[in-house]
């Protein structure tokens, strides 16, 4: 267990750093300045819904703060929300989400456990299912929850009013998922909640019910949402703007270094551990043009890789980049694909954008096309923007789409 950081100012500085907002700070000032004066660690919050069974950068901007709040010497809480998965957070959305089964929610539950604990020291930290408290609740009890919180408070929540103001359906469980994530920091007796900033009025609920249930209100820590790799949009799977904490070394490393320069000092902030000393002098080296912005790209992803699969890994990334992209030799471990008798067809001679798809490279052939109107693909090393190219299929033929994927055919 972290000795608990005595220095109000080094925690204050810890904590704020790259948060959205806190939600009241003076009251997390008073809580810091009990928690020393008595040195009683304070109980940090995070839920988490097994919604999908991978991870991305963008949801451990959250992970890393609670790290920050463990090493400070807090005693940290992750919710596996195995019962508020059934449901389905409605924020931000524009229309009900699938339910989720039972067997889904205990499959993504195991995998979200290793890819948290990258990140997460799990021997100090507290791991809870939700189902604990919310799935012993009698339907009384439930009734006796949802009377603690009216509908015209519900329809202050900006997507709720929008469904609402548009005629799209809202059901009465989603009313009731915010209930329950405020109940869980009334089971927890929850001191600090974080969220992103999406989180923003669930965790205000949670502030409600604690009162109404006689419990001293959590502060709320909001995390800004990270921008994806077109530094837009936020990042999502379904956008394709994403980094996968558990793709392969090779995967985390190229995309990093295809970010935009304008996200470099945000995603060190956000997403790494490294110091806020050693930000501020990244910051400052490429404001001065002191450090290019390739090289700090370079370091950024050997720290991303290094995080998610060790330094060993990383190292070889960096040396395949350096090797495929900056000298323009082919990767060393290039994946086989095999082709049926039945996908080459009887002439050997195939439609390029549904070889794309074959090989896994593209989703489908819309998006096979788009890639090679942008000229990203090449067959053995030279370019095809024909988009009814037709390719003779050989053995051992090597087809590249953008800069990081290969594949060799082999029948």
């Amino acid at each position: 267990m972290s000795q608990l950081v005595k220095d109000i100012d080094k925690q204050l500085e810890i904590i704020r750093r790259g948060t959205a907002e806190i939600i009241p700070e003076e009251e997390l000032i008073k809580k810091l300045e009990r928690s020393i004066k008595e040195n009683s660690p304070l109980k940090v919050k995070l839920g988490m819904d097994p919604t999908a069974p991978d991870i991305h950068l963008g949801h451990t901007v959250v992970l890393h703060k609670m790290r920050q709040l463990q090493e400070l010497g807090h005693d940290v809480v992750l919710i596996l929300g195995d019962f508020t998965g059934r449901i389905g957070d409605p924020s931000g959305r524009s229309e009900t989400r699938k339910q989720l089964t039972d067997e889904e929610i205990k499959r993504n539950v195991a995998t979200y456990k290793d890819q948290v604990g990258k990140i997460l020291d799990l021997s100090r930290a507290r791991l809870v299912y939700n189902s604990t408290w919310l799935g012993a609740l009698s339907f009384s009890d439930v009734v006796t929850l949802a009377a603690k919180y009216t509908v015209a408070r519900m329809l202050e929540r900006d997507d709720f009013e929008r469904r609402y103001k548009e005629g799209i359906p809202i059901g009465i469980h989603e009313f009731l998922y915010p209930l329950m994530q405020g109940y869980d920091s009334v089971a927890l007796k929850a001191d600090i909640e974080l969220g992103g900033t999406d989180q923003k009025f669930n965790l205000m609920v949670g502030r409600d019910l604690q009162r109404e249930f006689g419990q001293e209100p959590q502060v709320a820590i909001t995390m800004p949402i990270l921008e994806g790799l077109d530094g837009v949009q936020k990042m999502s799977k379904s956008l394709g703007n994403y980094i996968g904490i558990s793709e392969s070394p090779r995967e985390i490393y190229g995309k990093s270094m295809s970010i935009t320069d304008e996200l470099i000092v945000r995603y060190y902030e956000l997403v790494t551990p490294v110091t806020n000393d050693e930000v501020k002098k990244i910051k400052d080296s490429l404001a001065s043009g002191a450090v290019h912005p390739r090289d700090a790209k370079m370091n950024l992803a050997q720290e991303l890789v290094t995080m998610f699969h060790g330094n060993e890994a990383a190292l070889e990334a960096e040396k395949e980049f350096v090797a495929v992209f900056q000298k323009g030799e082919m990767p060393e471990d290039i994946p086989d694909v095999f082709l049926t008798e039945s996908e080459r067809g009887s002439e050997g001679i195939i439609w390029l954008p549904k070889l794309l798809s074959l090989a896994g490279l593209v989703n489908s052939t819309s998006a096979g096309k788009r890639l090679i109107k942008q000229g990203a693909v090449k067959i053995d090393g030279e370019k095809i923007i024909d988009l009814e190219y037709r390719v003779a299929l050989k053995s051992g033929m090597i087809i590249q789409v953008g800069k990081r994927k290969f594949a060799r055919l082999v029948f």
